[in-house]
């Protein structure tokens, strides 16, 4: 991916989208067809006209949790970023310090040991850095033991220094979004199912596209650093890997909506493009080289031009169009981040 122009794409800062639409579905959307090179330019509510009947449209449930915690460490104030729950019941967090704003900015993370006093009575230790040369995650043993319930008390949702203020955790959860039977969700919305509204998904229906769900928990993806993701927790159900291996053989298209859609269902993929039934954790990291087996296009937010979303962007649209893609948003003034507009890139 380095030699894409989307890498020397500059992003005006006034391109963040500070607030949600006063309508989930008022946002727009440019559309790049990689057949053609086309690239064009819709309200979203024009959705259901740019899919065809056969196609499937592949969601994340996973709903966004209120991952967001005060805390103090040695006498300094931090704010905790709860981030993925491991199997053995510690979590990766992300330590941060608040700028004075609401928001928060990027601190190390450590030492080992160390102990940090959270809001409501709540208390994590930390053990060591989730991965080898990084100290921004680290893994924490976290007291009570139900944190997803302590999180539901006393968190907030996580947001980052583009955002204007708090919003409730209502608007960074999805129309597919539905409560998991273990308790546990999102860090970060999966921000791709933001625009839908239920008028929309019936609209799609009605034209014979379908709608077939999966689940991947995300974990923080800090906007200060870009690295591919860290293992996730994932869940592809039986009946869409039934839906996406039909449409499959009769010629429909597999749309991924949003990047952790793609990343669960081509870890649920054999060489073969066939999706099975899976669950577990996926260490799945999709670029140009490896290509996708089952995806065909993806609709997905605008992302900045350092994420290494990207890769899988590209695998999905091709450098040529993506970069093209890129210019026309900045250019058109097209708006970033979670409650921006979005991206349908199409084969």
């Amino acid at each position: 991916m380095t030699a894409s122009a989307v890498r020397t794409v500059r992003v005006p800062p006034e391109l963040s989208a500070r607030v949600p639409p006063a309508r989930r579905d008022a946002v727009r959307l440019i559309t790049g067809r990689r057949s053609t090179g086309e690239v064009s330019h819709h309200a979203f509510r024009a959705l259901p006209r740019l899919l065809c009947a056969g196609d499937v449209l592949v969601v994340n449930t996973s709903p966004t949790l209120p991952a967001a915690v005060d805390g103090v460490l040695a006498g300094e104030a931090v704010v905790v970023h709860f981030s993925t729950r491991r199997d053995d019941g510690r979590w990766a967090v992300e330590l941060r310090t608040p700028d004075g704003r609401g928001t928060t900015r990027a601190r190390p993370g450590g030492p080992a040991g160390a102990v940090v006093a959270l809001a409501g009575g709540g208390r994590l230790v930390l053990d060591a850095p989730l991965a080898a040369g990084s100290d921004r995650l680290w893994l924490a043993t976290v007291a009570p033991a139900d944190t997803v319930a302590y999180l539901r008390r006393n968190g907030r949702p996580i947001r980052y220094g583009y955002t204007e203020r708090d919003q409730p955790l209502a608007a960074y959860r999805t129309v597919f979004s539905v409560p998991s039977a273990d308790g546990l969700g999102s860090a970060e919305m999966p921000g791709a199912g933001r625009p839908f509204t239920a008028g929309m998904v019936a609209a799609l229906v009605s034209r014979g596209v379908q709608v077939a769900p999966l689940t991947l928990h995300t974990g923080v993806a800090s906007a200060q650093a870009h690295e591919p993701p860290y293992p996730e927790r994932f869940a592809v159900p039986e009946s869409t890997a039934r839906l996406v291996n039909a449409a499959r053989a009769g010629g429909g298209r597999v749309i991924a909506v949003g990047t952790t859609a793609v990343r669960a269902l081509e870890s649920a993929a054999d060489e073969g493009g066939r999706v099975r039934a899976a669950r577990g954790w996926t260490d799945l990291v999709v670029t140009p080289e490896r290509g996708t087996r089952v995806v065909d296009g993806l609709l997905t937010g605008l992302h900045e031009p350092e994420a290494s979303h990207l890769l899988m962007l590209a695998a999905v649209a091709g450098v040529e169009l993506l970069d093209r893609v890129y210019a026309e948003a900045v250019r058109e003034r097209y708006r970033w981040h979670e409650f921006g507009d979005v991206n349908l890139l199409l084969p």
